[in-house]
């Protein structure tokens, strides 16, 4: 097929491709400078017939970037395989697809129409269409406001294929090869394939200092005699543990790796150049080259994010491997995670995390290494609380304080729960409650608590030395992030300002200052102060909401509501909370993320801890605060009877039940972490996807075996497109982060939630892999060698939750009231008499007018003492009312109690961080090896030139010099 046959005017029709002709060069020199606004048009359509070329005989279309070089590497791929024109590779079957970008193609009338055989004069009419903005007619008949409509159209077509041409010539001229896909099974939409050769692969993988391995080993020692052996022990033990991968095995050798060179390729195995380059490391570099090119000819210059973000490009995103489920396909490493890690059914097995990094990239390898090691840590943890919420149940029938509670011969009546509505009521009616809050605030929760610090400081340090030893596996044991590329809204608004201090005669800025971001850091503060002042709201909105519930059920006939009033308050209280966090949720996310944007930071990197920072304090006030108030300020400000402390009119603030707020904050934190876990992380993620491809199927109006059999004709490019778009690792982080506050802020009070964390986690582990690998685009392979900001968000809560717990165990269980009754208070040293010891009198004489009970002989007989809890002088007393001396007592305790604990497990914490190293003594010997070889073979080459060149100054002038092997190019494929 001769380019000089294809015209420039062809249109896009089903079922052909569009390959560059270098060719054409030369025609377009006849049109001066207007020929480069136009370099698409050297795109010409390849029948189906025809698609596979022959490669070797003469340059072809496509082969942009074409040097004698690479002449070499397309004469040696036309004798390779020929692969699946369905699979990732261009239509020749050899080339593989490294990147892909999708455009939306405008199917008008005048994209249809046939332009002349004259290639010049085809891309003269074009260029005067494109600047005349000039259309024909409407036809007569034709409808003035669709030809109207129409033109429009075109005009933002034209725009968007003028930018989109000129950036895809910038990326030929960078060396990249295109091919074009346009509405051959999907219609309205056009896919450019791109492809990296040998050259700039190497090229760009000495810009990007990629690691590579080289040809030199060494063996991996693990140690002393003693470790290995331990080693090769519990490896023995563990292996049906471990998946049956080739990246999971023990590694006894390691290739030595050294940033790639041109110059010393001689040093790295180029025996199988497809495989050297792997397809992650190939769309990472086509990626890089995509950031780094901008389209200058317009009014601002626009690079690929900016492109993506006004619509000329709608999704760019590198290919999967290939099919997981096809009955032939070919062994791919996709296959291979689908097989050996997303499935439900090895739960118990590790993660493949050398073949997530080898697949996914670094990034998303630590995430998945980080949660591994996170899930691992939580069996002990949920072993010891398991251990202590058993201890609890076995020795609830001993408690002294419940079994004076559920004594019906004490006889003690209480004053009433709310005004008017309310009227006395017994003790022991509160017997459940008692025995259920001893399950949960007993001795053991103390040392639980204490523990529970102790761990976060152990799962921190084993992260940091897992950390290090994922490092020098992956070979980024010297990787430093460079700065990133400016963003593309960045330069546009230094752009702007620029623009306008130069409209006002002004001298410019190369950058945005503070004063420049002062409104955006304004609107921040007010607006993220305005929501955490909603979620209080809230809160204070749930609260009514259980006061005056609690009323309404007391003032109800029906005796089963006067009977369950505390567990039908209580629950649903909690599950409110609950959907108003999971909406709020979403909401934060978007407010996040506006904020964001509207400061303009300058790099990605910079972006994003800007996004989790912002998110991360708006997603925990929203989750913690009702936790908050139920721990430290609920039954704190109600007053006494007689001069309650009243809130919006007549609603008297709520108190807490007799056994203490802990029950309750218990109830609280179970349905929060159980309805976010199964609610918002696990149905959402299973059941949105599920709902997606349902409504996409309706549309499409295939039942699932049209689907089937129309999605088995597509190519991987086409397969890909379907797949939900990689919105990145940070709300799987943040619900991570969330959780581990959970588990360690408030554990006092909830022993058994790491259980419940470690059972969300085995299943989310195997939920993200699989949305992972079958449901979304595959992501950039990311280098990164730490998880970045979140590790300083894990060890700011670990060292929170150290004094969150202190004041749990305080001031909201009653461990230091039943220590400081029976050490100081108790005749016989026991709790015998610490319930009454709790309890203050009042006289119903002097309760407030319309305050007192409608009905005062509910309970049969007349009540003229009524209890309350709290610590106060006896109504007979010169002081009535007020605060006893056994308050203050209490108080003081309280307060010694929280520093002596919080500084004991400090110290204990930063003990255990001193006394296990950062890094583990084997990788330590490791890496210092490495590198002693490095120096090592650089010495040798130096010592093998400096030779040759005394060989070759002892030849004879005129004995031709022999070239060194060493030096020979090798750019060929």
């Amino acid at each position: 097929m001769e380019a000089q046959g294809a015209s420039s005017g062809h249109a896009a029709q089903p079922g052909e491709t569009y390959l560059t002709d270098g060719r054409q060069e030369e025609q377009l020199g006849e049109l001066g400078e207007e020929a480069d606004m136009w370099r698409n048009e050297k795109y010409h359509s390849v029948p189906e017939e025809d698609q596979v070329l022959d490669l070797g005989d003469r340059k072809i279309a496509g082969d942009i970037g074409y040097d004698e070089d690479d002449s070499i590497l397309l004469r040696q791929t036309s004798k390779g395989p020929q692969h699946s024109k369905l699979g990732p590779y261009f239509q020749d079957g050899q080339r593989r697809v490294d990147y892909v970008l999708t455009y939306h193609v405008e199917k008008s009338a005048r994209s249809r129409r046939s332009s002349s055989n004259s290639f010049v004069k085809s891309l003269r009419d074009s260029l005067s269409r494109s600047f005349r903005r000039s259309r024909p007619e409407p036809h007569p008949q034709e409808d003035p406001e669709i030809a109207a409509q129409q033109q429009k159209l075109d005009y933002h077509e034209d725009d968007m294929r003028f930018r989109r041409d000129e950036f895809e010539q910038k990326l030929m001229d960078m060396g990249l090869e295109l091919e074009k896909d346009e509405g051959n099974k999907i219609p309205g939409v056009g896919f450019l394939k791109i492809h990296a050769p040998w050259s700039v692969l190497c090229r760009e993988a000495e810009f990007m200092k990629l690691k590579m391995p080289t040809i030199k080993k060494y063996d991996v020692s693990p140690g002393s005699n003693v470790v290995e052996k331990i080693n090769l022990f519990i490896h023995k033990v563990t292996a049906p543990l471990y998946p049956k991968v080739m990246e999971n095995r023990v590694q006894t050798e390691k290739h030595l790796s050294y940033p790639f060179s041109r110059e010393k390729q001689h040093l790295f195995d180029l025996s199988d150049r497809d495989s050297f380059f792997n397809s992650k490391i190939r769309s990472s570099i086509v990626f890089e080259i995509l950031k780094r090119t901008k389209c200058t000819k317009t009014k601002y210059a626009m690079g690929i994010s900016s492109l993506l973000a006004n619509g000329v490009y709608t999704s760019a995103y590198p290919l999967h491997d290939g099919d997981i489920d096809a009955v032939h396909a070919e062994p791919n490493d996709r296959k291979l995670l689908y097989e050996e890690w997303a499935s439900y059914s090895i739960f118990y097995k590790y993660q493949p995390i050398g073949l997530i990094r080898k697949y996914f990239g670094e990034k998303v390898g630590l995430y998945f290494a980080w949660l591994g090691v996170y899930t691992q840590m939580l069996i002990p943890a949920a072993i010891v609380g398991v251990i202590v919420f058993l201890y609890g149940c076995a020795t609830v029938d001993d408690n002294i304080p419940s079994m004076e509670i559920c004594d019906e011969r004490n006889n003690i009546t209480m004053c009433p729960l709310c005004d008017r509505a309310c009227s006395y009521w017994k003790l022991v009616t509160a017997c459940g409650t008692a025995r259920a809050s001893h399950l949960f605030d007993n001795t053991a929760t103390v040392f639980f608590s204490i523990f529970m610090a102790l761990w976060a400081t152990m799962f921190m340090e084993h992260w940091k030395r897992r950390q290090m030893r994922l490092n020098y596996i992956w070979d980024l044991t010297g990787f430093e992030e460079e700065e990133n590329h400016p963003r593309a809204e960045y330069e546009l608004h230094v752009m702007q300002r620029n623009l306008k201090r130069e409209a006002s005669s002004k001298p410019g800025k190369h950058k945005l200052t503070c004063t420049d971001r002062m409104p955006a850091y304004m609107t921040i503060l007010i607006l993220m102060c305005f929501m955490i002042c909603v979620t209080f709201v809230i809160v204070f909105g749930v609260v009514l909401y259980r006061i005056s519930i609690k009323t309404a059920l007391h003032m109800s006939s029906a005796s089963a509501f006067r009977s369950n009033i505390r567990a039908t308050v209580k629950t649903t209280a909690a599950v409110i909370n609950l959907i108003i966090i999971i909406i709020m949720d979403e909401i934060y996310g978007y407010v996040a993320r506006w904020l964001t944007v509207k400061e303009v930071p300058k790099t990605d990197k910079s972006f994003e801890e800007r996004l989790i920072f912002k998110t991360f304090v708006l997603k925990f006030a929203n989750a913690f605060t009702p936790i908050v108030y139920l721990a430290f300020f609920r039954g704190r400000l109600i007053g006494r009877p007689g001069n309650y402390v009243y809130v919006v009119g007549s609603y008297r603030m709520e108190e807490c039940a007799h056994a203490g707020c802990l029950m309750e904050l218990c109830i609280q934190l179970c349905i929060t972490m159980l309805g976010k876990q199964l609610i918002q992380n696990n149905l959402f993620e299973i059941g949105i996807p599920k709902l997606k491809n349902l409504i996409r199927r309706r549309k499409s109006k295939m039942d699932s075996k049209q689907e089937e059999e129309f999605h088995k004709t597509l190519a991987r490019h086409e397969k890909d497109h379907f797949l939900n778009p990689y919105v990145g690792l940070n709300p799987e982080y943040m619900e991570m982060i969330i959780q581990f506050g959970m588990v360690t802020l408030f554990v006092a009070s909830f022993p058994l939630a790491p259980l419940f964390a470690l059972l969300n986690n085995i299943i989310e582990i195997r939920l993200d892999a699989k949305k992972f690998v079958t449901e979304v685009r595959r992501p950039i392979a990311a280098r990164a060698k730490d998880i970045g900001i979140w590790y300083n968000l894990l060890r700011g809560l670990s060292k929170t939750a150290v004094i969150v717990n202190a004041f749990v165990i305080s001031f909201t269980s009653d461990f230091i009231p039943r220590l400081v009754y029976q050490y100081v208070y108790s005749p016989d040293g026991t709790l015998h008499g610490f319930v009454n010891h709790t309890l203050s009198y009042f006289n119903v004489t002097d309760f407030q007018p319309n305050t007192h009970p409608i009905d005062p002989m509910f309970l049969g007989y007349e009540v003229q003492i009524c209890r309350y809890k709290d610590y106060r002088d006896p109504p007979w007393s010169d002081t009535p009312y007020e605060l006893s001396r056994e308050f203050w007592n209490i108080l003081a305790a309280r307060l010694a109690f929280v520093i002596v604990f919080q500084n004991v497990v400090m110290l204990m914490s930063d003990f255990v961080d001193w006394l296990i190293p950062d890094i583990p003594k084997d990788i330590s010997v490791q890496i210092h090896k490495e590198k002693n070889l490095i120096v090592e073979l650089f010495m040798k080459e130096e010592q093998d030139k400096r030779l040759l060149r005394s060989r070759q100054s002892n030849q004879s002038p005129y004995q031709p010099r022999s070239r060194p092997a060493s030096h020979v190019q090798t750019n060929n494929h």
